[in-house]
């Protein structure tokens, strides 16, 4: 869905692109919901935390509202150190977005560790909503639009971890309420106990990618259209793999080089082959890897939207550039099957 000019464009006193709305980021709607989320949203979870430079921050959260990104996701645990990517957020949001909060869809999540002790994760109702009032203070917002819990946890029963969700969305310190990284079978009783409890799933987090397509091959994907529950993927470029980074061996540097990180170096060195393989065809295509990645993802109508991670300005608009081509025809879908099968 591609929106008009905005009542007041033109305001002298804007700070960013006025024509924003022009059409270049379309909107999809987040399942059968009344709300729109950009085809490509951005995520804090990494390059805005108290190491990163706050200036390059501030400019990449610029640089998307211009180019039509409205909505920015974080969690509670964002970083390094925990907290800071939404204290980072706070501090921009409070200073340049201030005149434009009923533009912006800003989301947290709770669940995984964030303080020591025994109320510091997990699905309790003191962890989600004691969680959420932190994040609250550190957004320096009233409210956020989406509360998520971040992660399953099949120590609390659902209706304990269901019943703060639904505390947080009546309480009006979230609009709607989401779930992510949800095994189908849980995922169902969730949004069920949510239902009776009067508040609906708005959105389920996921990651998704060429090379993770566990959500299809589970059913999850078909149960959310079914649902008419909207879908953000987080990872459509598998950290970084789905890049021409990792096509000639592991830099220096690079993610999957840090011992510490989430991509290790086995997990690229054993998909180095199909990686090649993934790079040659979407050159075949007349595109880069990254691109045809990120335009996979939303090849689906229950995909909401893809969400990026940038840590340059630069690197925000070549993904970006992602939605000037086409989406992938059926010969290049078909091949992509047969190099990275669902399931």
């Amino acid at each position: 869905m591609m929106l008009g000019k905005p009542v007041g464009a033109g305001d002298d006193h804007d700070m960013f692109d006025t024509a924003r709305y022009d059409g270049r980021m379309p909107y999809r709607r987040c399942g059968d919901s009344g709300l729109l989320l950009p085809a490509i949203s951005l995520g804090l979870w990494h390059n805005f935390g108290a190491i990163d430079d706050f200036d390059v921050a501030r400019r990449i959260l610029h640089r998307a509202f211009d180019r039509g990104i409205t909505h920015f996701d974080l969690a509670n645990n964002y970083g390094p150190p925990p907290g800071s990517a939404e204290e980072t957020a706070g501090r921009i949001l409070v200073s340049d977005f201030v005149c434009h909060r009923d533009e912006l869809i800003i989301s947290t999540k709770a669940g995984h560790e964030m303080w020591h002790g025994p109320y510091g994760m997990n699905g309790s109702r003191k962890h989600l909503l004691a969680s959420l009032d932190q994040s609250l203070k550190r957004l320096r917002i009233p409210y956020v639009d989406i509360f998520y819990s971040h992660c399953s946890d099949p120590e609390t029963r659902l209706e304990e971890t269901m019943s703060a969700l639904a505390t947080a969305v009546q309480s009006g310190r979230a609009i709607h309420a989401g779930l992510s990284k949800y095994p189908l079978k849980r995922l169902k009783k969730a949004v069920k106990i949510l239902k009776d409890m009067g508040v609906r799933c708005l959105i389920y987090q996921p990651p998704y990618s060429i090379l993770d397509r566990a959500i299809e091959s589970d059913g999850t994907l078909e149960y959310l259209e079914q649902e008419g529950i909207g879908c953000i993927g987080f990872s459509p470029l598998a950290q970084g793999m789905l890049t021409s980074k990792y096509l000639d061996g592991i830099p220096d540097g690079s993610r999957a080089a840090r011992p510490d990180g989430f991509l290790q170096t086995g997990q690229v060195e054993a998909r180095q082959q199909q990686l090649r393989a993934l790079n040659d065809l979407a050159a075949a295509h007349g595109m880069p890897l990254h691109h045809l990645a990120i335009r996979w993802t939303l090849r689906s109508p229950a995909v909401t939207s893809s969400l990026i991670g940038a840590r340059t300005v630069a690197q925000l608009d070549d993904a970006l550039a992602s939605l000037e081509a086409p989406g992938p025809p059926d010969a290049l879908l078909e091949a992509i099957d047969t190099l990275a099968p669902a399931g």
